[in-house]
Order: structure tokens, then C-alpha cells, then sequence
């Protein structure tokens, strides 16, 4: 689907607050309720919008302990749902180069992290992994 100009406009302002009404959406953008609600619609039914979602304080819900790990796999070997699942597994990404994957995480403390890496390596077939830890948060966003 090609986002139009209303299109557009909409997302801009979803992306910033999922939980305004119709109407404070239409009042932002200039545009109709009935059109604003019918684009919606359509954006959602089309998977252009694939989720509505919340970001979260990281410290206040215990997952202020930030990594970035790449891994190498053994050949043709592909991450069990397990994994993927994983309630400190945030996003997953298939990579080009010397590694095969990026995974961000998030824990509460090291120890946390240090009991996952021990039961992922144990678990899954990997050759090498090349971990490191967030010190500060510059920018985070969900989109």
C-alpha cells in the first residue's frame, strides 16, 4: 500500500501517541473523523500498521540492563522459537557480514543476563558471540 498525504499525516501522529481519540487525531491533522477513522482502518487491515503498543519506562519495569549481542552460528542452523520467545528477547535481526544475528535484550542486572547467556549457549548452536552492554540510552523508540 502507498501512503498518501492523509495516510501519512496520521501515522506521524500515531507514532507519537497511539491513544488519541479520532477526533484529536482529526483536530491534529485537518482531516475529517469519518476519513481519519476509515484510514485507520484501512492502514490496520493492510498490516501497515501491524500493532498498537506502549513504550515503557525501562527502569520502573525492571529491564534496565540494555544488550546488544552479535551471534555467529554453526552453518545452517536457525534459532528455535525458544529463543525468539524469550521474554528478555526484544528484536532479532538477520544479518550479512561475520555474524548471523543481532539480538537485543534487556534484564533487570547482570545476573540476569549472565544466567540467560549461560542457558543460550548451552542450548543453541552457536560458534561465537560478541556481547555488549548499553551504558546509556540515548534514543529508544518503537518505531
Amino acid at each position: 500500500m502507498l501512503l498518501g498525504e492523509k495516510e501519512l499525516k496520521i501515522v506521524e501522529i500515531l507514532k507519537q501517541n497511539s491513544r488519541l481519540s479520532i477526533r484529536d487525531i482529526a483536530r491534529k491533522t485537518g482531516i475529517r473523523p469519518s476519513t481519519v477513522h476509515q484510514k485507520i482502518q484501512k492502514l490496520t487491515d493492510e498490516k501497515v500498521i501491524e500493532k498498537f503498543t506502549v513504550k515503557l519506562n525501562n527502569k520502573a519495569v525492571g529491564e534496565n540492563f540494555i544488550v546488544f549481542m552479535l551471534v555467529k552460528t554453526k552453518p545452517n542452523v536457525i534459532l528455535d522459537n525458544k529463543v525468539i520467545q524469550n521474554e528478555h528477547v526484544k528484536e532479532v535481526f538477520g544479518l550479512t557480514g561475520e555474524y548471523d544475528l543481532l539480538i537485543k535484550l534487556k534484564f533487570n542486572d547482570i545476573e540476569e543476563f549472565n544466567d540467560f547467556v549461560i542457558k543460550f549457549r548451552k542450548e543453541q548452536q552457536i560458534e561465537t558471540t560478541l556481547t555488549m552492554v548499553v551504558t546509556a540510552n540515548v534514543k529508544e523508540e518503537l518505531n
